[in-house]
C-alpha cells in the first residue's frame, strides 16, 4: 500500500512545478509586453520551427506508413508544413506582416457580424454582444490603418499576453493544489480526522 505522506510530497512538488513555471511564463509574459517587438519575432521564429519540426515528423511518419492511402496525402501536407516553417524562419517579418493583415480581418468581420446579429436579433445579451462587436471592429481598424508598422507590436503583445495568463493559470493550479494537498494530509496524518473515523469504524467493528 503506498505510503500517504510519500504521495503527498510527491503531489506537492509536481504542484510546487506547475505553481514555478507559471511564474516563468508571466515573467516572460511582463518582458515580452515592455519589448513587444522582441516578442513579435520570438513568436514567428517559435511558429516557424514548430512547422518545420511538425513537417519533418509528419513526413516520418509518413514514410512509415507507405504503401496505405493516406501515404500521399501524409507527403503533401508535411512538405507543405516543412516549406511553411522555412519561410515564416526565413521571413519572420514578412510572416508577421502578412499574419497581422489577416488577425485585422478577422477583428473586422467579426467585429461587424457581431453588430449585425445583435442589432437584428436583440437578445438577451444584446448589450454585451454590441459592445463586443463595436470592440472588435474598431480594433481591426486600429491595427489596419496603422499596418505595416503594427505588425511589430500587435503579434507580440498577443503572444506576451497569452504567456501572462497561461502562467497565472498555471499558479492558481500550483497554489490551489498544494494547498488541497495539504488539507488531505492532514486529514490522513495519524491524529487528524480520518485517523480517527478509521479507528471509531474499528472500535464499532471489534464491538
Amino acid at each position: 500500500m503506498a505510503d500517504p505522506a510519500k504521495e503527498g510530497r510527491k503531489l506537492n512538488r509536481s504542484f510546487g512545478g506547475l505553481a514555478l513555471l507559471g511564474i516563468l511564463l508571466v515573467v516572460a509574459g511582463l518582458v515580452g509586453l515592455v519589448y513587444t517587438g522582441v516578442a513579435t519575432l520570438t513568436s514567428m521564429l517559435l511558429f516557424g520551427w514548430l512547422l518545420l519540426i511538425g513537417g519533418l515528423v509528419g513526413l516520418l511518419h509518413a514514410i512509415q506508413s507507405r504503401g496505405t492511402n493516406y501515404f500521399w496525402l501524409g507527403v503533401v501536407v508535411a512538405a507543405l508544413n516543412i516549406a511553411a516553417g522555412l519561410v515564416v524562419i526565413r521571413h519572420p517579418h514578412g510572416t508577421a506582416e502578412a499574419l497581422t493583415m489577416f488577425a485585422a480581418l478577422l477583428f473586422l468581420t467579426g467585429g461587424v457580424f457581431r453588430l449585425v446579429g445583435s442589432v437584428v436579433v436583440r437578445g438577451p445579451q444584446f448589450g454585451w454582444t454590441l459592445l463586443q462587436g463595436a470592440f472588435g471592429l474598431l480594433l481591426g481598424l486600429l491595427v489596419l490603418f496603422d499596418w505595416p508598422h503594427s505588425s511589430l507590436y500587435v503579434l507580440g503583445l498577443f503572444f506576451s499576453l497569452a504567456l501572462l495568463f497561461d502562467g497565472l493559470g498555471l499558479i492558481a493550479i500550483g497554489i490551489g493544489g498544494r494547498r488541497i494537498v495539504s488539507m488531505v494530509s492532514d486529514q490522513m496524518a495519524p491524529g487528524g480526522e480520518t485517523d480517527r473515523l478509521t479507528k471509531d469504524e474499528q472500535k464499532r467493528s471489534e464491538g
